[in-house]
């Protein structure tokens, strides 16, 4: 059976565009017959929450969403280690010195912002093995990708082909603070819940050829990926992602579930009004050809959302 999840991380409170999210990877799910899990990514301990998670389930289940299991980063550790070791193993592990500021200077600015890792620390070996190995570093840890292209499509058509080592350089799988990294728990929790497929938003598309590859290294299999418009603000003249602004807690006052569904199904394209709608009412007719490809805006006037035409800059 197909399996599909919703991952939010445990940061903050759920807003519009992780209602969203989260709807349109549950209606995926439904109408295919698939099973979908809720996982918190809940590993960063200086920004994680319980009152966030706990948060995040009840707005969503607020919003009628039920899933086929919870599943918290945080209970199985032991999954990350074994990756780390196996990488280890296989010779592709190194500890990096490189600050921020480091990268900054010697690295290539990214179209989306951030620098390009130049590979400055390839070299650098872990402690042996007798000496505690990587676990006895406390630097990061990056792991030596292959420099090749990962042919890649997106179930939607879009061409997610990419060299991740030419255009990110090799990534982080541990933190600093020996937390395991972004990629690497994503592609191991993926695996660990047997999913098959990932629906998220597009924002996370030119990353996606990065986990591929890390996978790869792995052995695990790569699930089918689809990526999906974003929901905009307007913030002055720049459009942002519409993140850690209106919250589900500070809307649920203002509006019932269906009628909030209402919204985030107008805006994804699948209704032509707002008109109340409830998740399941919206699994019965979903097909992603109804699915708007282009982002949208929605402002917030502290009463109301209200959705803009286009995703346009205010003049």
């Amino acid at each position: 059976m197909e399996i599909g999840r919703y991952a939010p991380s445990a940061t903050g409170f759920a807003h519009p565009g992780t209602a969203l999210a989260a709807l349109l990877c549950w209606l995926d799910a439904r109408s295919r017959g698939a099973r979908v899990v809720l996982r918190l990514e809940d590993l960063d301990s200086a920004r994680c929450r319980p009152a966030y998670a706990e948060a995040l389930v009840a707005d969503l289940s607020w919003l009628g969403l039920a899933w086929d299991g919870l599943v918290r980063q945080s209970d199985a550790p032991e999954r990350y280690d074994d990756a780390l070791d196996r990488l280890t193993a296989a010779g592709l592990l190194y500890p990096c010195r490189c600050s921020r500021k480091d990268i900054r200077a010697a690295g290539e600015l990214l179209p989306g912002g951030g620098h390009r890792y130049p590979n400055t620390c390839r070299d650098r070996p872990l402690p042996a093995a007798g000496q505690g190995g990587w676990r006895a570093t406390a630097d990061p840890l990056r792991v030596k990708l292959p420099d090749a292209r990962v042919v890649l499509r997106d179930e939607s058509g879009d061409d997610l082909s990419q060299n991740p080592v030419a255009v990110f350089g090799d990534p982080v799988v541990r933190r600093r603070d020996g937390a395991p990294a972004y990629h690497l728990a994503s592609v191991v929790d993926d695996c660990a819940s047997g999913v098959t497929r990932i629906v998220r938003g597009r924002d996370l598309a030119p990353l996606t050829a990065t986990q591929v590859a890390l996978a790869r290294l792995l052995g695990l299999p790569s699930p089918v990926y689809r990526h999906h418009l974003l929901l905009l603000e307007a913030r002055g003249g720049k459009l942002a992602k519409l993140h850690g602004s209106v919250s589900l807690p500070e809307l649920r006052p203002h509006y019932d579930a269906p009628a909030l569904c209402g919204v985030l199904a107008q805006a994804a394209g699948l209704r032509a009004t707002a008109a109340p709608v409830t998740p399941a009412e919206l699994a019965a007719d979903f097909a992603w050809a109804r699915v708007s490809a282009s982002d949208r805006v929605l402002d917030w006037d502290g009463e109301r959302l209200h959705l803009r035409a286009e995703a346009e800059e205010r003049p």
